[in-house]
């Protein structure tokens, strides 16, 4: 996967209808889903966020959070955020396009923006929010045995599937593994991986 074609992506992303969620309870919320190339393979980057945090503890994500009233939009948040936790620069930031919005189940509505940054990084944890960082080639969420499937009750008691993604000690899951595997379903066909 070393030729991954980032132009055709960002221009699929574009051109695309965007899934929005247009529920005024939840509370917005925008994260990085940032793609790098190492060992000549795209990777996608997590974090593993610190267990003492009271929203998501312990869990795999990506680079985060919630929208502050200073934000001037969405992709401001993420870029904030993501800089905040893990120093990413938005300077070494390529913005490709945004996912559907996915919900969590405390109640925030997230926006994803799928993007690249240049490998090997100079990053900066915050050490309040985040444990590691957690660098998952994009090769390894094809490989069907690492996907577990469960239901559970959700917002308003709707039964939804719930993924998992067995790719290390913990697996990455909940509104994660959805915008994982809705990534997935895009550039699948654009690959041609079967």
């Amino acid at each position: 996967m070393s030729n991954f074609p980032f132009t055709d992506l960002a221009s699929l992303l574009k051109r695309r209808d965007k899934g929005l969620i247009a529920d005024w309870e939840l509370k917005p919320a925008a994260v990085l889903v940032p793609m790098f190339f190492k060992d000549d393979e795209c990777h996608l980057l997590f974090t593993r966020r610190n267990d003492n945090l009271r929203q998501h503890p312990g869990q795999i994500s990506f680079p985060g959070g919630r929208q502050d009233p200073t934000d001037a939009s969405l992709l401001e948040t993420a870029l904030r955020e993501t800089e905040e936790e893990i120093g990413l620069k938005r300077k070494d930031i390529n913005i490709l396009g945004e996912l559907d919005d996915m919900m969590t189940s405390t109640q925030y509505r997230i926006t994803p923006f799928v993007c690249t940054f240049p490998y090997p990084y100079n990053f900066v944890i915050s050490k309040e929010e985040i444990n590691h960082l957690v660098e998952v080639p994009l090769s390894m969420f094809l490989k069907p045995e690492i996907k577990e499937v469960k239901q559970f009750a959700f917002y308003k008691n709707n039964v939804v599937d719930v993924y998992y993604y067995h790719v290390g000690p913990e697996p990455i899951w909940g509104a994660t593994a959805r915008i994982v595997r809705h990534f997935l379903e895009l550039i699948n066909p654009m690959l041609n991986l079967g």
